[in-house]
């Protein structure tokens, strides 16, 4: 039983990020609280009633109170990332100054009376134990590691095999990561010889996906970040010359998950076909593009495609890649196909020469492709700042 919050959570002071704060005398409830924030690994403070008030005094754990509290300046109400208020101390919150980031936290799953209570004391959102645990703790998580803007995540598919889609993730990778952005390269073809490989670090330190296989719940952004293989400044996500050819969707969940929390861009490239796996990548896409070859064969391929990515991804667009066949033309390929045209992705002369050298596509800042990928960027990323 719970709401989504609608607000992100205001910064602890001076950038700092702090654990979430706890209201409540119920024992039990508190015991569920602190373990919940063990798991998030966040440090929580722990009172009665809101810091300041009569009757406020230290909580379990090590909570602290008076001036040696948390946030001695503005007291812990205003100033925590997050607040956790049992349903036991709803009343004595009541009078407390309006804030985001509140949470109403219970257990009786029939007591009408909890939502009133939650709009009593402007809370975002009403949870209840033990059902909504991974989202509290995702949330918990979220606060302490300090998350703002979400990456800015886009998915590259071929409309048929050799559509050069491969080419055109790595090169907007490369272009985003050039232009100073934090980047992330997700190679989620298992089957497709590895994006490491074509960035020239299939030697280079770091995990590949078969590490993640086991992963369940939440992933660390940072600690994700950390350990994979850093190429051309951009982090990249690929597959091992293993026998390991698919990781199970929760591992897929929590791993894109984690990596659009550090923010920036996340590029992925995508495999045709759509398994478990790849629906988790697909739900998680703010933008898709399908990169079509402008032949017949090519668009009737790209239809079924799009049918099947168009089942999970709202904003799916074609990126056209010619030669041209007689009678078509970018704008009549997306036409056909009954999607937005992203653009045209321009033949870059010498490009295969650049890849057998060990130098990733979109390295040329001046080229025809990098210069494609850079307006992408900008078009996408202006796109995002309008978004209210």
């Amino acid at each position: 039983m719970s709401e989504t919050i609608t607000h992100d959570p205001p910064p602890a002071p001076g950038g700092r990020q702090s654990g979430p704060l706890i209201v409540t005398e119920d024992t039990e409830l508190l015991d569920d609280l602190l373990r919940l924030c063990a798991a998030a690994g966040a440090t929580p403070e722990v009172r009665h009633s809101v810091p300041g008030a009569a009757g406020s005094r230290a909580g379990a754990a090590g909570a602290v109170a008076g001036p040696s509290a948390a946030y001695p300046q503005r007291g812990g109400w205003d100033a925590a990332p997050l607040v956790l208020v049992g349903d036991d101390a709803a009343r004595r919150v009541r009078g407390a100054l309006r804030r985001r980031g509140v949470v109403l936290v219970g257990r009786d799953q029939d007591d009408p009376g909890v939502w009133q209570r939650a709009v009593e004391i402007g809370a975002d959102h009403v949870l209840m134990l033990p059902d909504g645990e991974q989202w509290l703790v995702d949330r918990i998580a979220d606060v302490t590691e300090g998350v703002g803007r979400p990456a800015l995540t886009v998915g590259v598919i071929g409309g048929r095999g050799g559509a050069g889609a491969s080419t055109l993730a790595c090169a907007l990778a490369v272009t985003s990561a050039r232009e100073g952005k934090r980047s992330l390269l997700v190679d989620a073809d298992p089957l497709g010889g590895g994006l490491d490989v074509l960035l020239g670090g299939e030697t280079a330190d770091g995990l590949r996906w078969p590490a993640f296989a086991a992963s369940r719940g939440r992933v660390g952004g940072g600690a994700l970040e950390a350990s994979l293989p850093e190429l051309h400044s951009l982090r990249v996500l690929s597959w091992d010359r293993g026998d390991c050819v698919a990781v199970p969707p929760p591992a897929v969940r929590a791993v894109l998950a984690a990596a659009r929390r550090r923010g920036g861009t996340v590029v992925v490239d995508l495999p045709r076909r759509i398994d478990d796996g790849v629906a988790e990548v697909l739900s998680q896409l703010d933008v898709g593009l399908l990169v079509v070859p402008a032949e017949l064969r090519a668009v009737a391929a790209a239809g079924r495609v799009a049918t099947a990515v168009g089942m999970v991804l709202r904003d799916l667009r074609v990126a056209v890649r010619g030669p041209y066949a007689s009678g078509l033309d970018d704008r009549e390929v997306a036409r056909l196909l009954g999607l937005p045209l992203a653009g045209e992705v321009p033949v870059e002369s010498g490009l295969l020469r650049a890849t057998e050298s060990r130098r990733p596509p979109g390295t040329s800042a001046r080229g025809p492709l990098a210069r494609f990928c850079r307006e992408f960027w900008e078009r996408a990323l202006a796109e995002t700042d309008g978004v209210v």
